[in-house]
């Protein structure tokens, strides 16, 4: 009885290694489902939208600076009619007909480079800032897809786990109502199966915190994304 009860728990034990021995993630990571999870963050995740609302303000004050050297001139004109003299007799200082003038205000104009070049600097920044949070957030995409393909073989084993550990316990059970198995024997592959199935049950909560993980980042529903 002792050598049947140790060959029960060695083919537990084997049954067990044997079924992690045989699962691998690697076969499993879709690169062209996950470039297209990164575009999908990248198009949807709110925080890459502020970064990308940076650039276009920033955009807008670079070309605002670019044409504000206008700001800097001002013009006027007198409208003369042919009969009348360019300068009013009466009132030397009214001028008639079409009189041009322009003013330059010198201390705007020395400032104008000056505002120029840092709203092209700010530009510069917003796009680099831009650019790096798009990597980082490349970088946590993958992060969350690989996690989900890990914690998704993982459930994987541990339901095969469960159905073999199922198959031992009922293997088990006939031998014992049969009289060819012991109670101890029995009631240790019942704690195994109850404990694979505990297991089990916190995989499937792991796994459905990653798919909804990486749904968050996406900003989509996996099944969504073609």
């Amino acid at each position: 009885m002792k050598t049947l009860f140790k060959t029960i728990l060695t083919a537990l034990v084997f049954l067990s290694l044997n079924t992690f021995a045989q699962e691998s993630m690697i076969d499993d990571v879709n690169y062209a489902m996950l470039d297209k999870y990164i575009q999908s963050a990248k198009e949807n995740f709110p925080r890459k939208k502020v970064f990308e609302g940076n650039v276009e303000r920033a955009k807008s004050v670079a070309s605002a600076a670019n044409i504000s050297y206008l700001d800097i001139l001002s013009a006027s004109y007198i409208y003369r009619p042919d009969n009348k003299t360019a300068v009013n007799t009466l009132n030397p200082y009214n001028l008639n007909g079409f009189q041009f003038g322009a003013n330059i205000n010198i201390g705007q104009f020395l400032q104008k480079p000056a505002m120029a070049k840092k709203a092209k600097t700010e530009l510069k920044i917003a796009q680099l800032e831009n650019e790096e949070y798009e990597s980082t957030l490349t970088m946590e995409v993958k992060r969350r897809y690989y996690n989900y393909i890990r914690l998704l073989n993982d459930l994987k084993i541990k339901t095969q786990n469960v159905q073999d550990n199922v198959s031992a316990v009922e293997d088990l059970k006939n031998r014992y109502e049969k009289g060819t198995a012991q109670l101890e024997a029995y009631n240790y592959a019942r704690s195994k199966a109850a404990d694979a199935s505990s297991s089990k049950i916190q995989a499937e909560a792991d796994y459905l915190l990653a798919k909804d993980s990486l749904e968050e980042i996406i900003g989509k529903k996996l099944t969504e994304v073609k």
